[in-house]
């Protein structure tokens, strides 16, 4: 069976972890705390990075984006990139967006200030970095509203890995009771079509001791 190195509040590990659910492919979880920089996983990945991808082989496969062409390969239906090459390269472009410059814009100043400094007893958030966050995903949300008013997915008519990377970064963000949800129904009413599949509710389930999250976040009727 393969195994899924990851981190519960990891985007990029939640990301690959609905895709394997959604492609109907066991595999097992184990929590790696990549800030301990263990020996033996650093042979896995010298970089020291989840999530890593482990095959029944021994193979070891790491980054988000490399699992995921990977799995998109080897997993058959349903495909996550698109029907065609336009629409490919319309999922890769908002992968980038979501991954790249909604988490420098909004994941680490939210997540990694206000919940990561404090789990890992490392100083205290930046409040001028969690106010920056909390005014950028309004315009994230907004985009989202923008794109999903013109299509019924992200990148097309039909879900890809640009939803699921987007869900799976507003998944963190809500664990800790910060997306502004109110303000955006469009983008809530998206967001609630992936909450309520099946794919995404272990990641539901998830809880890290001494910080739940608020009530809603694992409501499919929020």
């Amino acid at each position: 069976m393969r195994t899924l190195y990851h981190l519960w509040l990891s985007p990029f590990c939640r990301k690959i972890r609905i895709v394997l659910e959604e492609k109907q492919i066991k595999f097992q979880l184990k929590a790696e705390g990549v800030w301990n920089r263990r020996k033996d996983f650093l042979a896995i990945n010298p970089a020291g990075e989840v999530p890593v991808l482990i095959e029944p082989d021994g193979t070891a496969l790491s980054g988000s984006s490399v699992i995921f062409e990977y799995l998109e390969e080897i997993g058959g239906d349903p495909t996550l990139l698109g029907k065609n090459s336009m629409q490919r390269a319309e999922t890769r472009r908002l992968v980038d967006w979501f991954d790249r410059k909604f988490n420098l814009e909004v994941t680490e100043k939210l997540v990694g200030e206000k919940f990561i400094k404090r789990f890992l007893e490392i100083g205290e958030p930046n409040s001028e970095s969690v106010r920056a966050g909390h005014n950028n995903i309004h315009i994230h949300l907004d985009y989202i509203n923008y794109l999903i008013e013109r299509r019924h997915w992200l990148a097309g008519d039909i879900m890809t890995i640009a939803d699921l990377a987007a869900a799976a970064h507003l998944s963190t963000i809500d664990y800790i009771g910060s997306v502004p949800w109110s303000d955006h129904e469009i983008a809530k009413n998206w967001y609630a079509r992936i909450k309520s599949r099946p794919s995404f509710r272990k990641i539901l389930k998830d809880r890290i001791p001494g910080a739940p999250p608020p009530k809603n976040y694992s409501d499919l009727d929020f």
